[in-house]
């Protein structure tokens, strides 16, 4: 592996153009946008004030700047410094923005979700759709940026509106029979759309977006407990995973639309016989300043440091997994499955159990079980997988990067001590991840 430097950002975190060429950060008021390869700085813009989100539009050219403190959006073009585009949402506000799929519209969420509007740069015009539930999600594109997907309430009731995005006419107004509906997404092929309701009660609703008729309803439980987190879709579409509060991950089949697979998060992995634990271990544990001549000593102060030099062991069955008990009382207690990852390929699923925050979970969907657990000295703060194939790649807040394959599982040290990365994202052509901490972050370049 290759890194760059550290580079500083505030704000919203720095994001890739979709073309994997830049990179574009915020300072503050100023917007920074580098080319990925040499980390040259190849626009620099000066926003109105403090920008809060940053996005690319799908065809690389443009970075919008929301500035909701001025209910301000600037918008900024990579080719030419000359131009340069300026939206004033007025007493309205800005609480939310986004690109339209094809890079020519950008969408405006007013604050107390009033109402949604929808810019045109083409012909700079403004269309006013009705106001979604939430703030800042229950909006879903389809997979062919066709169709966009809003989640309503009115009267007491819960309703999904599907507009057209090439004339954001309304395609279809339907009622859904959620009770409190917390977010929705598109099945990849765009032929279904996922409802689910809030974490008070387990249901999953299956609607055909074009006219809101019941494909199906899946609820894993009826009794009062906490129901479900979030749903994803696989990328090819066959099957959806619903996290829950219940440490389950439940794996639905498009066809029957129940359970494949119930991926259990248990305090001790004790099967399958063949699944892999991978343990983070510190270097003292595993002889290094001992006396061992190819590794460097380990200050006895960084013996507790989750920073210090560490590697991968595999351990034992059974193997224990640390959990933390949550506390019930709180608003959002850290419990249940809180993220399912797929890999690029659609082969393998990860999934992160918030009470045991320090596991990652790998599940292969050709076998339909549990092929690897990593294990960490810190809690896990985000995850990605590569565009193509199956390379996972994991931070904790330290400065290590966390690297599994198929193949096998590594630790990479970043050669900068003062980034501490607690997010990752890869390029799409899977050759760079970016590395951010609190107010720095860096690329790391894979090499063959």
């Amino acid at each position: 592996m290759d890194f760059s430097d550290a580079y500083r950002y505030s704000g919203p975190v720095p994001a890739f153009s979709p073309d994997g060429r830049f990179v574009a950060s915020v300072a503050e008021y100023r917007l920074i946008i580098r080319e990925v390869e040499t980390m040259r700085v190849v626009q620099l813009y000066s926003c109105l004030d403090r920008v809060d989100s940053i996005e690319w539009s799908a065809n690389s050219i443009y970075v919008l700047c929301g500035i909701f403190s001025r209910g301000t959006i600037q918008v900024w073009s990579v080719e030419s410094s000359e131009w340069s585009c300026k939206i004033d949402e007025g007493p309205a506000g800005v609480a939310a923005v986004r690109w339209s799929p094809d890079g020519c519209s950008v969408l405006v969420v007013a604050e107390f979700a009033l109402r949604v509007t929808v810019w045109s740069l083409t012909d700079r015009k403004c269309r006013y759709l009705r106001g979604p539930k939430h703030v800042d999600r229950g909006v879903a594109f389809s997979a062919d940026g066709a169709h966009m997907a809003v989640l309503e309430r009115s009267d007491m009731k819960d309703w999904a509106s599907v507009y057209d995005t090439r004339t954001w006419s309304e395609a279809a107004h339907f009622q859904l029979s959620t009770s409190d509906a917390a977010d929705l997404a598109w099945s990849p092929e765009g032929c279904v759309l996922a409802v689910w309701d809030s974490c008070l009660k387990y249901k999953v609703v299956l609607v055909n977006p074009r006219n809101g008729s019941p494909l199906a309803t899946y609820s894993a439980y009826d009794h009062e407990a906490l129901g479900v987190k979030l749903c994803s879709w696989s990328p090819a579409g066959e099957l959806l995973a619903v996290g829950s509060f219940d440490r389950c991950a439940r794996l639905l089949d498009h066809v029957t639309w129940q359970p494949l697979l119930t991926a259990e998060h248990p305090q001790a992995v004790t099967a399958p016989a063949g699944v892999l634990v991978f343990r983070e271990v510190r270097g003292r544990e595993l002889g290094w300043g001992a006396g061992e001549p190819d590794e460097p000593a380990v200050p006895a102060s960084r013996l507790h440091d989750p920073a210090a030099r560490s590697s991968y062991v595999l351990a034992d069955l059974p193997a224990s997994v640390p959990f933390a008990k949550p506390a019930l009382d709180a608003p959002s207690p850290k419990l249940g499955v809180g993220r399912c990852a797929w890999s690029g390929d659609g082969r393998y699923l990860a999934t992160l159990e918030d009470s045991s925050g320090n596991a990652v979970w790998l599940w292969d969907l050709t076998a339909m079980e549990l092929v690897a657990v990593l294990l960490h000295l810190a809690p896990v703060t985000d995850l990605a997988w590569g565009p193509r194939g199956s390379t996972l790649a994991l931070v904790t807040g330290t400065n290590k990067v966390f690297l599994w394959t198929p193949g096998g599982a590594t630790i990479a040290m970043l050669p900068l001590p003062t980034l501490q990365a607690f997010g990752c994202c890869w390029n799409n052509t899977a050759t760079t991840l970016l590395l951010r901490g609190p107010e720095a972050f860096c690329c790391c370049y894979l090499t063959a």
